[in-house]
């Protein structure tokens, strides 16, 4: 059973193909491919003119469109642990 860690994003910041880099409460991060989910639906619709997908900020510790699509820091972050690609935030570049 995965252990699921409650965990908020301290900061986010838009990069370039639809990805988001988040940075975890627990001095971890990631980068997630939000590509094949942006345009999906109505609240997502929004996120596929890059402007707009670089306005993400954070809310309550949430990553947040200013359109109020957001994506789940938790899941996220199991999503990370899952595939490997959750590193310390001092390994970043």
């Amino acid at each position: 059973m995965t252990e699921i860690k409650m965990v908020r994003a301290r900061r986010v910041r838009a990069l370039p193909d639809y990805q988001l880099e988040i940075v975890f409460d627990d001095d971890t991060m990631g980068v997630a491919d939000l590509s094949d989910f942006v345009g999906t639906g109505p609240m997502m619709q929004p996120l596929r003119d890059p402007a707009f997908f670089s306005r993400v900020f954070i809310e309550m510790g949430v990553p947040t469109w200013p359109n109020g699509c957001d994506i789940d820091p938790i899941n996220q972050h199991m999503l990370f642990r899952e595939a490997g690609a959750l590193r310390p935030v001092s390994a970043a570049a």
